[in-house]
């Protein structure tokens, strides 16, 4: 049999080649979380979601534990795929709302483009189409791609209507929407390569901390037995795998977002986030739980670095639920109070929306909606005889698109004694109301009986679980910060507000 003879030379050449094809460390991680996830190497390109980014040269690229890329930077971007630019023709068949507005409007200056946010504010440079769109805010290749910045880039739809993000929850006359972009996808440059098990870092501002996999406590999910049926972990995983862009505060968000990503409108996106936080509470097997958890985490991570660049999350009646809890569930999970530590700036619609007072009939943790065309006053202190037409309009939101949104949060918080740390006792006594199975305020309502929509949710399972568990979640003080939003003339400021 002939020898085989190794140089020096070749010796280094086979260590080159199979430093290049080797994948990244284990870590901590599983091979639930690894999976689908390349190698960290030299890329000249790199595609997700149907984007492909092209760099001039080489670039050291590899991905996070979420499945994002990253690449160490500078480098320059040559070209983004598909093309960002002006469309042809505008086939979209844009529709009035019943509130006869609309955001978009036909326009044809800017499809499929990219942005890098370092604020959060009200307008966008992806599609030309939404009235949020400034050609201020397009990237212009080639672009020069600096570390601690995150490149957001988009496809857009070539025409309208199309499906809901969430249409397998959706009601038959909600299964389609008109938002102008398709998908969208980050990528993030950095000085140095991250380790293996590290999340991305928030899309939005220039601060990149990098948390960590390792770092999570699994132990402290309970293990709650299932009760109704339990959601697709499969279609559950799908829902929170791509980021939810989320840095424009105004409701034009609604018709701008995009549709493969993420929900549209916050009564589905806080649904999808209290089915999700119940689902990772269950008794099943870690490696079932885990990617679902660490997309949860994500979420927080994206949220709180967008309140730390001035976001915040009260448009509308219904508009802004479900930013909370995902950046306390990062917080604790990950065993790290700076995530929880926000800035007063950073609202959320699931506090200013509720407070303590005199209800009409009885009640003492009320509702209110903040702003809907205009800034708007409390009613349930008043009697529905003396109701005007926006207290009407006040209360169909407060029945159709909040509490029943919130419960699976509310639970899940409770569950991981996190009430102090929300730090905002009424949303939980709001909520206690809602969910509430007798009335003891039956013979008060006089001519106007209990709303259908109380003491349930949109979502069997949540429902289910509240009713199975609410009662066996841990007691825990509140956090004893009464505090009551209200308009002083064009400022909406925090009052006491005791309970």
């Amino acid at each position: 049999m002939k020898s085989v003879c190794f140089s020096p030379v070749r010796f280094l050449l086979l260590w080159i080649v199979l430093s290049l094809s080797c994948t990244r460390p284990v870590g901590s991680q599983s091979s639930s979380s690894r999976e689908g996830l390349t190698g960290v190497t030299l890329r000249k390109e790199i595609s997700q979601y149907g984007i492909t980014w092209t760099f001039d040269q080489p670039a050291k690229t590899g991905q996070f534990i979420t499945g994002d890329w990253w690449v160490v930077g500078p480098v320059r971007i040559v070209k983004i795929t598909p093309e960002p630019g002006p469309a042809r023709v505008d086939n979209s068949a844009i529709k009035i709302n019943h509130w006869n507005d609309t955001s978009l409007k036909k326009d044809t200056f800017m499809r499929n483009g990219s942005m890098i946010v370092l604020k959060a504010g009200y307008t966008q440079g992806y599609d030309s189409r939404s009235g949020s769109f400034s050609p201020k805010d397009v990237i212009n290749l080639p672009l020069d791609l600096s570390p601690n910045r995150s490149l957001i880039s988009s496809i857009s739809n070539t025409s309208l209507s199309v499906d809901h993000f969430s249409k397998d929850l959706m009601w038959d006359n909600e299964k389609q929407c008109q938002v102008v972009m398709k998908a969208a996808a980050v990528l993030t440059c950095l000085p140095a390569e991250p380790p293996a098990d590290a999340f991305r870092p928030p899309y939005a501002g220039t601060d990149k901390p990098l948390f960590r996999t390792k770092d999570i406590r699994w132990d402290l999910l309970p293990r709650l037995q299932p009760a109704g049926e339990v959601p697709s972990w499969e279609a559950f995983e799908r829902y929170f795998q791509r980021p939810w862009i989320d840095h424009i505060l105004s409701w034009s968000q609604q018709e701008l977002v995009p549709n493969e990503n993420q929900p549209n409108y916050g009564r589905e996106y806080a649904r999808l986030v209290s089915i999700a936080s119940l689902m990772v509470m269950l008794d099943v097997p870690k490696e079932r739980k885990e990617k679902l958890t660490i997309e949860l985490i994500q979420r927080g991570i994206d949220l709180y670095g967008l309140a730390m660049v001035g976001g915040y999350w009260n448009e509308g009646g219904g508009h802004s639920s479900g930013r909370k809890w995902p950046i306390l569930f990062a917080s604790i999970m990950l065993d790290n109070p700076t995530l929880a530590q926000l800035p007063e700036t950073a609202l959320f619609h699931e506090d200013t929306q509720t407070y303590y007072g005199k209800g009409w009939f009885g009640q003492t943790a009320l509702w209110q909606m903040i702003t809907h065309h205009g800034r708007r006053d409390p009613y349930e202190e008043k009697h529905p005889d003396q109701w005007e037409k926006w207290d009407k309009t006040s209360e169909s939101y407060r029945t159709c698109c909040n509490a029943s949104a919130w419960t699976g949060t509310a639970l899940a918080a409770r569950y991981l004694k996190a009430i102090r740390l929300w730090n905002h006792d009424a949303h939980f006594d709001y909520i206690e109301r809602w969910m509430r199975e007798d009335d003891p305020y039956a013979s008060a309502r006089g001519n106007y009986p209990r709303p259908k929509a109380e003491t349930t949710t949109y979502d069997p399972f949540v429902t289910a679980m509240w009713r199975a568990h609410r009662s066996q979640a841990p007691g825990q003080e509140g956090a004893g910060n009464p505090r009551k939003f209200v308009w002083q003339g064009n400022k909406g400021v925090w009052v006491s507000n005791p309970k």
